[in-house]
């Protein structure tokens, strides 16, 4: 796998292909139970999973919903921890509530001066 410090499409590739493989090992399903869950092709889970393609939103949406995970997931460092997947998600959450954060603040201070 590519050094996390060079982060490119290729790292990216490898990192959901890794997360793949890893999640559908988790649930013990084979590339041809995945395809048929998500729509896609045997073949074209097979191509991901060894970086000959690239994934689009929709297609990694297909694969939360069929793998029954959150697209984070499929970015996650290979030989992640359970307790470094919680860091991960707890600083995801901070972040989102400083955005939600925010946002009312700008809407309300807009609604306030409109008025």
């Amino acid at each position: 796998m590519a050094k996390k410090n060079e982060i490119n499409e290729k790292y990216i590739y490898q990192l959901i292909s890794y997360n793949i493989k890893r999640l559908r090992s988790v649930l013990n399903i084979s590339q041809l139970n995945l395809a048929s869950r998500t729509g896609l092709t045997h073949n074209f889970i097979n191509d991901i999973e060894n970086c000959k393609k690239g994934v689009s939103a929709r297609t990694l949406a297909k694969l939360s919903v069929a793998l029954n995970v959150e697209p984070y997931q499929f970015f996650l460092p290979e030989g992640t921890t359970n307790n470094e997947v919680m860091i991960y998600v707890n600083d995801f959450n901070d972040s989102l509530q400083k955005v939600v954060k925010e946002l009312t603040n700008q809407y309300f201070t807009r609604d306030k001066k409109s008025k």
